[in-house]
C-alpha cells in the first residue's frame, strides 16, 4: 500500500464512519468505516517508514585516469634568438596626429 492509497482509505473510512446515515441489515457501516480508517493510518505509517529508510548506497571505487600534461621541447636558443640588451633595441617610432 502506498501513501496515496492509504490516504484514500482514510478518507473513505471517515466518510463511512461519520457521514453516512444508511442502514444495511447485518452490516454496521460506522464500524466498517472506522476499520478502513485505522487500516489507512497503519498503511500510511508503514509507507512513510519504508520511504524514509531509503536505499543502500554502494560506493564505486574511484578510478583515476593518468593526467596528461603538455610536453614542451626545451632547446637552447640560437645566435639569432639570443636576447638583446635593452639599450640595443631600435628606438620606437611614435606617431603623432595633429588635430584640426
Amino acid at each position: 500500500m502506498r501513501i496515496g492509497s492509504s490516504i484514500g482509505l482514510i478518507a473513505v473510512g471517515l466518510v463511512l464512519a461519520l457521514a453516512v446515515d444508511f442502514d444495511i441489515s447485518g452490516v454496521d457501516l460506522s464500524l466498517v468505516g472506522w476499520i478502513l480508517a485505522i487500516a489507512g493510518v497503519v498503511g500510511l505509517l508503514v509507507s512513510l517508514a519504508m520511504a524514509r529508510r531509503g536505499r543502500p548506497v554502494v560506493e564505486q571505487p574511484v578510478v583515476r585516469e593518468p593526467t596528461v600534461r603538455e610536453q614542451r621541447v626545451v632547446r637552447e636558443p640560437t645566435l639569432r634568438e639570443q636576447p638583446v640588451a635593452r639599450d640595443e633595441y631600435p628606438p620606437q617610432r611614435v606617431e603623432r596626429r595633429e588635430q584640426y
